[in-house]
């Protein structure tokens, strides 16, 4: 029986491969046996990509056992080697202590977009502003650091998961020019995030410092409303540029405006202006202006302080539309998309960015 397996492998050896070498002299032969005249083998290719073009060798190889002398029957079976998969990326968990500031490599500025309360749009400021400075010409990251609330995966129309070859270091997603990372391209959209404040750190840690964010000219981050745990983190453990707050013009939203204002002034983080939104509305039949919810409130508060009125927009249907599709409205030419562009044009004009 050892000299028909010797002969049977002398015969494999005759096949030659494209490459070079054969199918003995490459290893490529698992499981030879011979019993009662049938013989059977398989065949193992390095990568599926190759065993996808040697069927007509896994057929030859069939054909020249079946012609050694003894052989009755022969059963060859084609496979591939199966790479070893990347161990599994874990977000969240304590954060890692570190002695370094949370600044990521190649990132030449980090500015927060903050609010005192949720409901103001400061996703969709966050979002569109992105857009708008990468359409100027800028190299743009945008960090999703709501962990509780993550709404940028839908405005930018992306439902994969970042990759990781090692497990650790944490591939990031682009679209619209924009490079991306949130805590929702890890879970699907309707999974709740319930996590203490440790978790939420250690999270935060992860996408800041283990992100591959490459060379940036900015990278905005998109905070949770309030002023909880990721704002105190990122004011004491990173060099933020600055910030900029997003209110509504009513009283309600002010008053928390306001506590986020000195927030940022308890962590030493300049705040670099003051966006209203929701200012008016315009009706679109008419053209009458709605001061819905009331008028010049931040404008005050911006005067108040010494800080610019970077920017007053109005209630729109096509921002709305535009950020449920993923596709932010400062990709296309209307009048917001032209309001978004002289934001970013202001902040790049006044070395902001």
């Amino acid at each position: 029986m050892t000299d028909l397996v010797d002969e049977v492998k002398s015969v494999l050896a005759g096949l030659d491969l494209p490459d070079g070498g054969n199918l003995i002299s490459r290893n490529m032969i698992r499981a030879l046996s011979i019993e009662g005249g049938l013989a059977r083998f398989v065949i193992e290719a390095p990568s599926p990509e190759m065993a996808r073009h040697m069927e007509p060798l896994r057929a030859a190889a069939e054909r020249a056992v079946a012609s050694v002398p003894g052989i009755a029957s022969v059963s060859v079976a084609l496979t591939a080697h199966s790479a070893p998969k990347p161990p599994p990326l874990k977000i969240g968990g304590h954060a890692k202590p570190q002695q370094e500031a949370m600044n990521p490599p190649g990132v030449r500025r980090m500015i927060a977009i903050g609010s005192g309360k949720g409901g103001v749009g400061k996703s969709t400021v966050s979002s569109n502003l992105a857009v708008a400075l990468a359409r100027a010409g800028k190299k743009v990251g945008l960090l999703d650091a709501d962990i509780h609330g993550p709404s940028q995966p839908r405005m930018f129309g992306i439902s994969q998961r970042p990759a990781s070859p090692d497990g650790k270091t944490i591939i990031p997603l682009e679209a619209h020019g924009v490079t991306l990372m949130s805590i929702g391209f890890m879970l699907p959209e309707e999974k709740a995030v319930v996590w203490r404040g440790p978790m939420l750190m250690g999270a935060l840690q992860q996408m800041l410092m283990q992100v591959a964010w490459g060379e940036l000219d900015v990278l905005l981050i998109d905070l949770p409303p309030g002023t909880g745990d990721v704002q105190l983190s990122l004011g004491q453990k990173s060099e933020l540029a600055g910030a900029i707050v997003v209110s509504t013009p009513q009283d309600v939203a002010l008053i928390d405006a306001r506590k986020a204002l000195d927030a940022f002034d308890t962590l030493k983080v300049p705040v670099l202006g003051l966006i209203e939104n929701m200012s008016l509305f315009v009706c679109p039949e008419c053209g009458h202006e709605a001061h819905i919810f009331g008028h010049g409130g931040a404008a005050a508060e911006a005067a108040r302080i010494g800080v610019p009125l970077l920017a007053q927009l109005p209630i729109d249907l096509d921002t709305r539309l535009a950020g449920d599709d993923g596709r932010p409205v400062a990709l296309g030419e209307s009048a917001m998309a032209l309001a978004y562009r002289q934001l970013a044009e202001g902040l790049i004009k006044g070395g902001v960015v």
